[in-house]
């Protein structure tokens, strides 16, 4: 019933910019938030960024001022951009989403991941 499209994801130089997208296909489903995580080799999976319904935003530390996450909320399609791109931002991104059924219970979702790679 809920089907997240992962895409943008490749091999970039440091200093380089990616975009990723993920477009959420939902029925009967709203959508609270969505957002990225990343889960780098021998770490856990942290958050990257969120966006929620109203429009705040939230981003860790080590990416502000280089990411950047927008919606279309029409679409249900969230974007991260990234710029400024280090070695240390490699990782597989995945897209999440807090869907919301129409009787209120919450659930989160989540995309298969796409690989973010970044040579130096």
């Amino acid at each position: 019933q809920v089907q997240l499209v992962e895409s943008g994801g490749g091999l970039v130089q440091a200093g380089g910019s990616l975009n990723l997208s993920c477009a959420a296909s939902v029925s009967g489903l709203s959508i609270n938030l969505m957002g990225w995580y990343r889960q780098a080799p021998g770490k856990q999976r942290v958050l990257v960024a969120m966006i929620t319904s109203g429009g705040s935003t939230n981003y860790a530390d080590s990416v502000k001022g280089r990411f950047t996450i927008s919606a279309a909320d029409a679409k249900n399609t969230v974007y991260l951009q990234m710029n400024s791109l280090k070695p240390d931002d490699t990782a597989i991104y995945s897209c999440h989403v807090q869907l919301r059924t129409t009787l209120g219970i919450l659930y989160p979702y989540w995309g298969r991941g796409t690989q973010v790679t970044v040579s130096s």
